[in-house]
């Protein structure tokens, strides 16, 4: 396995493993350990919640517990680091800024990009270590040239189920450098199998599906924790009222569940922002969420800027397949040309742009998608 060979290659070194209290970080922390690293594991406090009666909140205290305990079973250093007040400014206040703009934004990626990675490899690197772990299902290679200098590339990781460089596309190469991802080559089932056999604490417990960090809360219940509820009308592809909706922000593009109407299956297909109207249409109406061309705001690149024009592959939203477009330049950011049309491009999320080698796909970069074609119900 690749990884194996760079572990190899690099052991004896110091590396400060993200501990999450998941199973894919107790592994993790596992397989550093068995491969000489000096591990040390660190659990970080991002949000603790401040909503009592928010059923399913984040209750990070069993978290950390149970990291505590892996790290017991690992006979390896456990620290908390406080990182709350910086990924409130830089996740949670942005999430709701977003929102209330009518977006949709990824907290995964944000949290990636300005607290789980950069302040821990901060913090890191002063407490002498010589790298930091993750438990994200994704790989890492080096890139040699004889041209110019070396560079470090981020792959998709190899189990495509779980695989989650979506999230990453932000790195650095400085970043890269010093991240590992012990995971990367396995798939979840081998995972799962591997924590049982080493009878880790967390070996049976269920992957989060919430907010990165906040808990296994309904997006619109967090929501109305800030947003004010501004109810409209719902209507139909014709324009007949056919309900009453809390407030636009917390619909999005494509969401069937949670309209309240009869008579369907029912989903969003546009929302009128100036006369705070949500449009929905029938299932033989889902051509009017189809588009193909977005446009993003300015892209980061993890080695040097894509040739552009090119021909490409871009995943529009996370577990959603890649797809081949053409990416060119447009002002700052970027505009996307699918080959075909996707379903449901939205403004917030994330474009990945992705080529496929003979090791994989390499995540090239991204960037927050800010436009999409107009249709007949723009959204």
């Amino acid at each position: 396995m690749v990884f194996a060979r760079v572990m190899k290659y690099m052991s004896k070194q110091k590396v400060i493993m993200a501990l999450s209290g998941g199973v894919d970080s107790a592994v993790s922390a596992y397989l550093l350990k068995k491969q000489g690293f000096d591990v040390r594991a660190v659990f970080m406090k991002n949000f603790t919640g401040t909503h009592e009666n928010l059923a399913g909140e984040c209750n990070w205290v069993r978290e950390r517990d149970d990291a505590a305990r892996v790290a017991r079973k690992l006979k390896i250093p456990f620290a908390v680091w406080d990182f709350e007040k910086q990924y409130q400014r830089f996740v949670i206040d942005y999430f709701f800024r977003e929102y209330k703009r009518g977006r949709t934004p990824n907290p995964d990626v944000r949290c990636n990009q300005y607290v789980k990675i950069p302040l821990f490899l901060k913090r890191a690197s002063k407490e002498g270590a010589d790298f930091i772990a993750t438990g994200h299902y994704a790989r890492k290679s080096k890139e040699i040239s004889v041209m110019r200098k070396d560079n470090w590339n981020l792959l998709a990781g190899s189990d495509p189920n779980k695989d989650q460089s979506y999230f990453l596309y932000t790195l650095t190469q400085k970043q890269l450098q010093h991240l590992l991802f012990p995971v990367g080559e396995m798939t979840k089932p081998e995972v799962r199998q591997l924590a049982q056999r080493l009878h880790l604490p967390v070996a049976g417990k269920q992957d989060s599906v919430g907010i990165c960090f906040v808990g296994e809360v309904k997006i619109a219940d967090y929501l109305r924790t800030r947003l004010p509820e501004k109810p409209g009308s719902i209507v139909n592809t014709k324009g007949k009222v056919l309900g009453k909706h809390q407030g636009l922000y917390f619909y999005t593009i494509g969401q069937r569940s949670g309209l309240g109407l009869g008579g369907g299956p029912w989903y969003v297909v546009g929302r009128n922002m100036k006369q705070n109207k949500l449009i929905v249409g029938t299932l033989t109406e889902q051509k009017f969420i189809m588009a193909r061309t977005c446009l993003t705001a300015q892209p980061h690149w993890i080695n040097e800027p894509a040739k552009l024009p090119a021909i490409l592959l871009v995943r529009h939203r996370y577990r959603h397949p890649v797809f081949t477009a053409k990416v060119m330049k447009f002002g700052n950011g970027l505009k996307i040309i699918f080959h075909k049309p996707q379903r449901a491009i939205t403004p917030g999320q994330s474009a990945v742009i992705y080529k496929k080698t003979r090791a994989g796909l390499v995540v090239l970069g991204g960037a927050v998608i800010d436009k999409v074609e107009k249709t007949k119900f723009s959204w």
